[in-house]
């Protein structure tokens, strides 16, 4: 025998132990084995043979005993270690050392963890009767995940909702590739997939800022809010800026624009139509980022799961990853093709195909028919009011030119600024906030549509004889058309009186006319109320915005037709009071954002039917204007599909 170490005995070429030095360690006796040295050095070493072959102890209460059963028992006050082996009985089981203490085996083998002993994830656990146990992760971890399998041969987790449920078509997957369970390869059960990196203690559990602002924004939206006036200030609050902003912006709006399209497809996945409305929102929100956003699947459901188990509670987020993860199964144009075949052009497909309600889109084709377009551009003008606006800016004459403002413009952005096709004060802003602009948060530069700048643009280009320099806004909230002709005519050295006779709408228009001074009075009145004679009159009167819907997309989900039977006959009382306020030769100018024939030409029409003292205008007079914006009639439609603005209608009318 090879050397052991100090303390060993070696084995001579006779077959007698030796000690390995002289008066050193063990000698053997005639008994077998060797006794312990004098100086009683080593309490724990190897110890003597009797002559019947069992080894005992040198003194009283040292060492170990072998048993008839075979194994040792821990000799008293030992300190304590659970893990060892345990002595056999004479029925060949290992048993504790003590009750209570350490692994006792079962009928079905292994060891039962001892009552109120330490949680040891990493150990062994039970059998049960007729069952394979616990299988090993692949890479060698005991993890204490593993869960038994019944009698049917399905493992189930250990407690409810927590580990693992099974799918319905019969398989289980990890959360994570590499993590958590994996299946063995003979289970029969279909080959591995491999699904959320997470396991339940590294999953997502609050929401990120800028996710969760996009759903309160929704449910800000479903109680009455105007997503763009709400979610600006949202961010500001949560100071959410820079990228995040950006991508909650485009997660609230393109959400709530594709709301329609989600609701069919969620409806096929999950087999009805009735859903708790929070729940809708957070399942909406993930397909659009796994739809229309460059974002990861597994990352857009488990954001949003995230946000369900924040927002809701632990219950209806389960519900919504499963909606996510089915929806994630295939391509998405799938199941939408399931709910919208791409040749079906009928009304209610197209409403689901391009999310808008059908009577939108009935509307939306009459308006083209209207207009004297083709109806077949239906699709166009439907996919277009899906699009994400451009940021257009507006540099208001006397303060700001467009030249200054695309100069600032190109070096915030570090991009070359577009001019505006349309107006001659529209500036694009191709990337970046317009709040980082001096010019905007000095009053100088404001954000507004081109379209909206062309109809205002209409009005002070517009023939008057003997123009005094009198103009009326008559329905001038939020303030953005006012403030352009407030600018125009400040510098022509006019005055402008902005009428809004909501008082929360007239102090918006204060705070954008604050820069023209004096040049500008803002009034709180009834339009019938309005005293004077004006030279120039703009009416944009309130509208179901059908034109504007990719600026204000919870609009189309906000009106119905029956909205009409109130807005028609307001509409043609402000029409009416604005020719009222015209003095002779002076022109109006009724313009609404919507392509609308019930609020526009029709409008329009009855008004001019009852009244001898206004004429109207050929929009072809107005250079500005394009011409294939320009109907038959003599008033003009821009189209977001053609135009690039907003679907702005314009009616000029002079008064006699």
């Amino acid at each position: 025998m090879s050397e052991q170490g100090e303390g060993r005995p070696q084995r001579e070429a006779d077959g007698e132990w030796k000690p390995r030095r002289d008066g050193g360690n063990y000698q053997r006796r005639e008994g077998g084995g060797y006794p312990r040295r004098d100086d009683g050095e080593r309490g724990g070493g190897w110890k003597p043979r009797r002559d019947d072959g069992e080894r005992r102890p040198r003194r009283e209460g040292g060492g170990y005993q072998r048993r008839e059963g075979g194994g040792y028992p821990r000799r008293d006050g030992d300190r304590a270690r659970s893990s060892e082996w345990k002595p056999r009985w004479d029925d060949g089981e290992r048993r504790p050392r003590r009750e209570g203490d350490g692994y006792q085996r079962r009928e079905g083998g292994g060891y039962q963890r001892r009552d109120g002993d330490r949680a040891r994830g990493s150990e062994w656990k039970p059998r049960r009767d007729g069952e394979g146990g616990y299988q090993r992760r692949d890479d060698g971890e005991r993890g204490g995940r593993w869960k038994p399998r019944r009698d049917d041969g399905e493992r189930r987790p250990r407690r409810d909702g927590d580990g693992y449920q099974r799918r319905d078509d019969g398989e289980r997957r990890p959360r994570r590739e590499g993590d958590g369970y994996q299946r063995r390869e003979n289970s029969g059960r279909g080959p591995k997939r491999s699904w959320s990196a997470q396991a339940p203690s590294e999953r997502q559990r609050s929401a990120d800022p800028a996710r969760r602002a996009a759903f309160d924004l929704l449910k800000a939206v479903s109680k009455g809010a105007y997503a763009n006036l709400a979610l600006p200030t949202m961010l500001t609050e949560r100071q959410i800026t820079g990228r995040d902003a950006a991508f909650a912006t485009e997660l609230a709006y393109g959400t709530i624009r594709m709301r329609g399209q989600y609701d069919a497809v969620i409806a096929k996945v999950a087999g009805r139509d009735q859903i708790d409305a929070d729940v809708m929102d957070v399942i909406r929100l993930g397909i659009h980022q796994i739809a229309a956003m460059r974002v990861p699947d597994h990352a857009a459901v488990a954001a949003t799961v995230a946000i369900a188990r924040e927002a809701i509670g632990v219950g209806p987020s389960g519900f919504a990853n499963a909606i996510l993860r089915a929806v994630t199964e295939g391509p998405y144009e799938q199941l939408l093709a399931q709910a919208a075949p791409e040749d079906d052009d009928s009304i209610d497909t197209l409403a689901i195909r391009y999310s808008h309600p059908a009577w939108v889109v009935r509307t939306l084709r009459q308006a083209l028919i209207g207009a004297g377009r083709d109806q077949a551009d239906l699709k166009a003008v439907l996919a277009a009011s899906n699009g994400q606006p451009p940021v257009t800016l507006v540099a208001r004459p006397g303060l700001m030119t467009a030249d200054q403002l695309a100069a600032q413009v190109e070096a915030r952005s570090k991009q070359p600024a577009i001019r505006g096709k349309l107006a001659p004060t529209a500036v694009i802003m191709p990337r970046g906030a317009p709040g980082d602009l001096a010019a905007i948060r000095h009053g100088q530069a404001g954000v507004q549509d081109e379209g909206s700048q062309l109809v205002a643009w209409a009005l002070a280009e517009a023939p008057v004889a003997d123009d005094q320099g009198q103009w009326l806004d008559l329905c001038a909230g939020p303030g953005g058309k006012a403030a352009l002709l407030g600018g125009i005519v400040r510098e022509r050295g006019g005055h402008l009186t902005a009428n809004e006779p909501q008082p929360h709408r007239a102090e918006l228009v204060r705070g954008a006319l604050k820069q023209l001074g004096d040049a500008v009075t803002v009034t709180e009145l009834d339009a019938r109320e309005v005293e004077g004679q004006f030279d120039r009159v703009l009416a944009d009167v309130p509208c179901t915005g059908l034109g504007a819907l990719r600026r204000r997309p919870e609009a189309r989900w906000r009106h119905s037709p029956a909205d009409l039977a109130t807005l028609g006959p307001l509409q043609r009382d402000l029409l009416r009071a604005a020719l009222d306020r015209a003095r002779p030769g002076g022109v109006v100018a009724y313009t609404t954002c919507s392509p609308h024939l019930a609020e526009t030409r029709l409008v329009v029409g009855d008004v001019l039917a009852e009244r001898a003292d206004a004429q109207l205008i050929e929009a072809s007079e107005i250079e500005l204007l394009p011409a294939d914006a320009i109907g038959a009639d003599g008033m003009a439609q821009l189209w977001t599909d053609r135009h690039g603005t907003d679907a702005m209608f314009l009616a000029l009318i002079r008064r006699l």
